[in-house]
């Protein structure tokens, strides 16, 4: 299966991360836009797991402590692609979440998993090969309290990205 564990959004939320994204669509001439359902912030990607491996993974979720917390978006921007650019939502400096990205990080290391080593940026992914002459603008911040994280199945079904979540954790700080 392929994994990672993430953070998924109330209606509101996703409400208005989608309005970011059509803005965006709205002005692009092409571009794979997310759809609604598979809005979220990914915390560890884990990528291609066995079962063993995702028993461990569960495991490692709910050891880890933590209490509700706020996050905010407030920017939106892009990673420079050759064949179109990834625009995304930012989330405001957020230490619980660093924090919580960073403890699970560290536990499913210290269980064997082998993680990306580039430095974590967290962002919600608005659309991929992304061709506009738009440029980032403004956000009226928004958010919600964070008390859940997910871990995600992501499969391809009927030529669709499909994530769907196999495991919830609360935190129980």
């Amino acid at each position: 299966m392929r994994l990672f564990i993430g953070i998924n959004f109330n209606p509101d939320t996703r409400s208005r991360l989608l309005a970011l994204r059509d803005e965006l669509r709205s002005h692009s001439a092409d571009g794979n836009f997310t759809v609604p359902e598979n809005i979220h912030l990914t915390l560890v990607f884990l990528g291609e797991c066995t079962a063993e491996q995702t028993a461990t993974i569960k495991a490692t979720m709910d050891s880890i402590s933590f209490k509700p917390f706020p996050i905010s978006m407030d920017t939106n921007g892009r990673f420079k692609r050759n064949d179109g650019d990834l625009w995304w939502a930012g989330i405001a400096e957020c230490k619980p979440l660093l924090k919580l990205q960073r403890d699970l990080s560290d536990g499913l290391i210290t269980n064997g998993f082998v993680l990306e080593k580039r430095k974590y940026s967290p962002h919600i992914t608005l659309g991929r090969k992304v061709v506009t002459t738009a440029t980032p603008w403004s956000v009226e911040p928004f958010g919600e309290v964070v008390s859940t994280i997910e871990l995600m199945k992501s499969e391809c079904i009927g030529g669709k990205l499909v994530y769907t979540s196999i495991h919830e954790s609360s935190g129980r700080a």
